[in-house]
C-alpha cells in the first residue's frame, strides 16, 4: 500500500486512549462493580462490528505480529467464526424482511455467543494490546443507540445512576476517521467508510490497493465507481 496510514492510526490510538481513560475512571470509582479480570472472557463472545479504521488497524497489527503456522491457525479460526456470524446475520435479515421489529432482532443478536478467533486456549486475548475499543470498555455502563448496556457479570444494578460511556459518540468519531481515511487514499469506493465488519472479517481480509480502491496519481476522481460524471 502506497499511502501512509500511520497519521490516521495515530488518531485512532488517541481515541482508544480516551475510551480507556473513561473505563479506568469508572473502575477506580466502582471497583466492586467492575468485575473485569484476567481470564474473564465474557466480552470475547459478544457480537459487534468494526468501522473501517478499526478494521484496518487491527488487520495491520495482526499481520505485523503473526506469521507462519500460528497465523494460519488463527486465520482458520477467523474463517470459522465469520461463517457463523454470516449465518446469524442472514437469519436476522430474514426476520426483519418477514416483518419482525428491528429492535427485537437486534436484541436477539445481542444474545448470540460466538467465540472470538483471537481468544486463546487459556481465555487470554492473542492481541490484547490492540484489541477493539468495544472490548476495552465492555465492563462499564454504556449507552448504545440511546439504551443503557452493561456486562452481565458486573455488579452494576439496574435502575441505579452510574457514570455512563456514550458509545454512540465513539462510533461517530470512528466513522469520521474512517471517512478521512477514504478521502486520504483517494478511494474510488466513497461509501466504504460506512461499511462495518466483524473482527473475524477484518482478520481475513486483504486490504490491498485494489480492495481499497486506491487511485493512481494520474487517475481522475470523476468516474462511474464514485458517482462522478465523465461526460
Amino acid at each position: 500500500m502506497k499511502i501512509d496510514l500511520m497519521p490516521l492510526f495515530k488518531k485512532y490510538e488517541a481515541l482508544v486512549s480516551k475510551a480507556e481513560s473513561v473505563f479506568e475512571q469508572v473502575k477506580t470509582k466502582y471497583p466492586n462493580e467492575v468485575k473485569c479480570k484476567e481470564g474473564c472472557a465474557d466480552c470475547c463472545h459478544a457480537l459487534f462490528d468494526l468501522t473501517l479504521i478499526e478494521a484496518l488497524y487491527i488487520n495491520y497489527r495482526f499481520n505485523e505480529k503473526f506469521s507462519g503456522k500460528e497465523k494460519i491457525d488463527l486465520i482458520e479460526k477467523a474463517n470459522k467464526a465469520d461463517r457463523q456470524i454470516y449465518k446469524i446475520k442472514k437469519e436476522a435479515y430474514r426476520s426483519t424482511q418477514g416483518g419482525k421489529e428491528e429492535e427485537a432482532v437486534v436484541e436477539e443478536i445481542g444474545q448470540k455467543r460466538i467465540r472470538c478467533p483471537l481468544l486463546g486456549e487459556e481465555n487470554l486475548c492473542e492481541t490484547y494490546a490492540f484489541r477493539p475499543i468495544a472490548c476495552r470498555v465492555y465492563g462499564i455502563p454504556q449507552a448504545i443507540g440511546g439504551k443503557g448496556r452493561t456486562c452481565g457479570l458486573s455488579g452494576f444494578k439496574a435502575g441505579e445512576n452510574y457514570p455512563t460511556l456514550n458509545h454512540d459518540i465513539i462510533h461517530d468519531q470512528l466513522m469520521t476517521i474512517s471517512s478521512d481515511l477514504v478521502q486520504a487514499i483517494r478511494s474510488k469506493h466513497i461509501q466504504m467508510a460506512e461499511v462495518l465488519v466483524p473482527l473475524s472479517m477484518a482478520l481475513i481480509t486483504d486490504y490491498n490497493e485494489e480492495y481499497l480502491g486506491i487511485r493512481t496519481e494520474n487517475e481522475p476522481e470523476g468516474n462511474k465507481e464514485n458517482g462522478g460524471n465523465n461526460d
